[in-house]
């Protein structure tokens, strides 16, 4: 479970900043909207896994959709990786559902924004056996690749082999650690040897059926499966690096041309075939992806919606933060907001190696400012008061507010100096705080300081390089008491939240645990949880979980939930929003005709 670069980006590096964060972002039912005023807070989406009947195609209608023309999109940089196998990022996640198709996949209501996962080239979303050990999948009929040829399983299994080559360093290693342990590359370096990963790892006894052994249960394999990288790739075009910039398509779309860092164009694959896709309805003719756009020019053009503009999106960025103001209050663009939750929570991790009383830590909690710290963010539109480690796009999520902080966003400075007072601290208390040195962390460094000092420490603030910062405050022997990270969840489950942060067996330099808390407790329930086969009811223990490390650990400060905010032009129909990956939803896209 890696760190993923955050899939907002794009708003956050106009204010310099860097937000990195796991995967994969639930308020008023998806689709478009307007939500995220201060205070408020989210309804859960609905999410659940399909059945067999909900995985066959083709796609409901979208209702008014046309189908022709070419649909834009306008990107602030590129795409480092086309290779599905690479991807890992809110761009890329976005961006390959045009061309590419996994075992399974999220299927989302036009009218609704509903969001169920079902089966995409497999038939439904895998049977498992064995203790949720072992899952099959039985592949559709129909499935070709672009040149016509049939997809079968032993493609599927192809292209997870070539995830253990050395190359391959950027996308999920859900699977390949599932199968292998986490030293995987150890045990098996990848097919371009000859070697095929063992029958009993991964078994393909016939052209339509892949199976999975898993050395423990996962009860969450078919969101596993969804990922961008469980896809086929046919060995005869596998030419490794290269491979990035030609992909070969599964989807509805090719790649008709492609000029790195400043446009991708996509025509038909007319060797998709609807009846297979339960997922897209593929309208445009063709996709044309503006790249290296700057902003704030890039959202002025969307506002501007002039020439080509007005039938333009930006699928994973959210608007320029100065543009934020006029966006929200300007009635002309209502019709064409859409304002939806991501899966990223952003906390203040305090280091439990450092400051080991709890009281202390609850104090600092107290003393939190959020209220002034959103504003830093834009405002409720693009990041709304969040009292939780798990995000409300993730399933199960519940309101918990054990500190009342919704009830004094701005702090409660005496609260925090009775707690102080409890623990027996005399005088003003050292916290040493790391920020990445960016205008918009400099500026939530300084409230912060405020308020810690108003209720009795001493803050010695220290500015870190954002292209080192994650380095810096994941080591074991870090100097920092307290300091900013982001985290999401790679599917609508807390297995890929908690685990990863909270688990105090992943101390090593580079942990995703930035608290470093090890709790016995905590680490005695991640392995009884894991091991839960219902779903539903794992998805319920990870939430106590969370809400238990909340309460008496406070390892972590929540404050915001991250949001998409942006506008698209008014020549588009049916714009869906994926809470899973926080982008908007391609797959319903129109061109108003």
């Amino acid at each position: 479970m890696r760190i993923r670069k955050a899939r907002h980006a794009s708003a956050f590096l106009a204010l310099g900043a860097l937000t990195l964060s796991a995967a994969c972002s639930s308020g008023g039912g998806g689709g478009t909207g307007t939500g995220g005023g201060e205070g408020k807070q989210a309804t859960v989406q609905n999410f659940g896994i399909g059945t067999a009947a909900d995985s066959k195609g083709p796609a409901p209608e979208v209702p008014g959709a046309a189908k022709g023309g070419t649909a834009y999109d306008l990107d602030q940089a590129g795409f480092d990786y086309l290779d599905p196998g690479q991807q890992y990022v809110s761009d890329q996640l976005s961006v390959q559902l045009l061309y590419n198709r996994s075992l399974t996949g999220y299927k989302i209501d036009a009218k609704t924004g509903k969001t169920i996962l079902v089966g995409d080239l497999a038939t439904d979303t895998g049977k498992s056996s064995d203790g949720a050990k072992t899952w099959t999948y039985t592949l559709k009929d129909g499935l070709k690749f672009e040149d016509g040829s049939p997809v079968t399983s032993k493609d599927v299994k192809y292209g997870i082999e070539r995830l253990f080559a050395d190359y391959q360093t950027q996308g999920p290693q859900y699977i390949q650690k599932w199968l292998y342990g986490a030293d995987y590359r150890k045990a098996y370096t990848g097919p371009y040897e000859g070697k095929e990963i063992p029958a009993d790892k991964i078994d393909t006894p016939d052209d339509k059926t892949i199976v999975f052994h898993f050395q423990e249960a996962h009860a969450d394999a078919p969101y596993a499966a969804a990922m961008p990288n469980i896809s086929p790739v046919p060995k005869a075009k596998d030419d490794k690096q290269k491979y990035n910039n030609h992909p070969v398509a599964t989807g509805p779309y090719k790649i008709a041309s492609y000029k790195p860092g400043k446009e991708l164009v996509f025509e038909r694959n007319t060797n998709w075939d609807p009846k297979t896709d339960p997922i897209r309805n593929a309208y445009p003719d063709s996709w044309n992806f503006q790249l290296g756009i700057a902003e704030p020019g890039l959202t002025n053009r969307l506002a501007a919606e002039d020439g080509n503009d007005k039938y333009a999106v930006n699928l994973s960025g959210s608007s320029d933060p100065s543009k934020m103001q006029t966006l929200t209050t300007d009635a002309q663009y209502k019709s064409r907001t859409v304002n939806q939750y991501q899966p990223y929570v952003e906390v203040i991790n305090i280091n439990t190696k450092r400051i080991t009383d709890p009281k202390i830590r609850q104090a600092i909690m107290y003393a939190f400012p959020m209220t002034q710290v959103q504003q830093a963010f834009g405002g409720g539109a693009q990041g709304e008061l969040g009292t939780t480690l798990l995000s409300p796009t993730v399933a199960g999520w519940k309101k918990y507010d054990p500190f009342g902080k919704l009830d004094k966003p701005t702090g409660d400075i005496e609260k925090a100096k009775e707690l102080l007072k409890e623990a027996g601290v005399t005088g003003k208390i050292k916290l040493s705080y790391a920020y990445a040195n960016t205008p918009r962390w400099q500026n939530v460094s300084l409230t912060l300081e405020k308020a810690l000092e108003k209720a009795g420490f001493d803050v010695q603030r220290k500015a870190i390089d954002p292209t080192s910062y994650y380095t810096v405050v994941g080591k074991l022997d870090t100097p920092y008491d307290i300091y900013r990270t982001g985290w999401g969840a790679d599917w609508p489950s807390a297995s890929t939240v908690v685990p990863p942060t909270m688990d105090g067996r992943n101390l090593a330099d580079g942990t995703n645990n930035y608290s470093f808390l090890n709790d016995e407790h905590v680490n005695s329930e991640i392995d009884r949880i894991l091991a839960v086969t219902d779903i539903k009811k794992q998805n319920d223990e990870w939430r106590t979980l969370s809400e238990y490390v909340l309460k008496n650990d406070t390892s972590q400060i929540p404050f915001i939930f991250d949001k998409y905010f942006n506008i698209h032009g008014s020549g588009l129909g049916g714009v869906t929003y994926n809470e899973v990956y926080g982008t908007i939803n391609p797959n319903t896209i129109f061109v108003k005709q």
